[in-house]
């Protein structure tokens, strides 16, 4: 069977990918972009993003990477809905294969992105989507009137929670650290806020629950004093984890499973490129991961220009 030909393919359709595609099918690439899930990435499953330039009174994640994706369409990226699998080098070319057919490219940029941090606590698994979430925008109005608790109090925690009391009637903060990691801003909206309580320097340590979340353990890690707080849902803020696993054998990582790049987004096979959150580094924003989609397409066509 003949595999698909482009000049790029570009795996992943977040702020990263959709940024490599516009820079991409503008240098005149024949560019395709390969989604497993819907376009937009973590990114549009923000409330409302309000530190990406040209909005001053910020934008909906899903507003802003629905019009980044038309964007991209606009100059000619072709958006597919399949799931990469694996990769392979032949010749100066990369095989991309997904789950129902095979691409074949000079350039590759892996735009993958991460996936919530699971908690690995008693009753996660056994009440996954039954009262546990890890998108307030997804499941925000699934909790009207309830009591809550968010778990993790750095930015996507804060952020998250404040749009979740649009909703609810109380959320109670967990944090593993002995201080809030989130921006100061964020710290500030709370200060004053009577329907949210933090518990920092807390553990958690399970959710309790027969059909739905009924509870939450956490334990103080200074006197390991237990406390169970009754809530109706639990969200998780607790970090991210690269969608790497399929690259793993390919590229080099770092010991999370980031890929690691130079300046100009290469990894460390030719041709291959990566950018936005799938990443090492410790800055993982919107506005960076559209920079390093920009700065990986212009570096796979001057790439893919030497060889002509």
């Amino acid at each position: 069977m003949s595999n698909d030909n482009y000049d790029l393919v570009i795996i992943g359709a977040g702020p990263a990918g959709l940024t490599a595609g516009i820079y991409g099918s503008r240098a005149g690439l024949n560019t395709v972009i390969l989604e497993r899930a819907l376009p937009g990435g973590l990114a549009a499953t923000t409330d409302r993003i309000e530190n990406f330039p040209g909005f001053p009174a910020g934008i909906a994640g899903s507003e802003l990477t629905d019009n980044m994706k038309k964007q991209a369409q606009h100059f000619g990226v072709e958006v597919i809905g399949t799931e990469v699998v694996s990769l392979e080098k032949k010749d100066q070319k990369i095989i991309i294969r997904t789950s129902a057919r095979s691409f074949e490219s000079l350039g590759v940029i892996i735009a993958t992105g991460t996936l919530p941090k699971r908690l690995n606590v008693p009753g996660e698994d056994k009440l996954m989507g039954r009262g546990i979430s890890y998108c307030a925008t997804c499941d925000g109005p699934l909790f009207k009137g309830k009591k809550i608790a968010v778990i993790g109090c750095g930015n996507s925690g804060l952020q998250e929670g404040k749009f979740l009391l649009n909703f609810v009637e109380h959320i109670t903060f967990v944090e593993y650290l002995p201080y809030i990691t989130a921006e100061h801003i964020w710290q500030e909206r709370f200060k004053q806020e009577p329907r949210a309580v933090f518990f920092l320097n807390h553990k958690l340590l399970s959710i309790k629950g027969e059909e739905r979340v009924e509870a939450i353990v956490i334990e103080d890690r200074v006197s390991k004093s237990e406390q169970v707080i009754e809530v109706g849902g639990v969200f998780v803020y607790t970090g991210m984890v690269p969608k790497s696993d399929f690259v793993k054998a390919f590229v080099d990582v770092d010991t999370r499973g980031f890929i690691m790049t130079n300046e100009k987004q290469e990894t460390s096979l030719a041709g291959v490129f990566a950018a936005g959150d799938i990443c090492a580094g410790n800055i993982r924003q919107v506005v960076t991961a559209c920079a390093q989609g920009a700065v990986a397409a212009i570096n796979v066509y001057r790439y893919i220009e030497s060889f002509e």
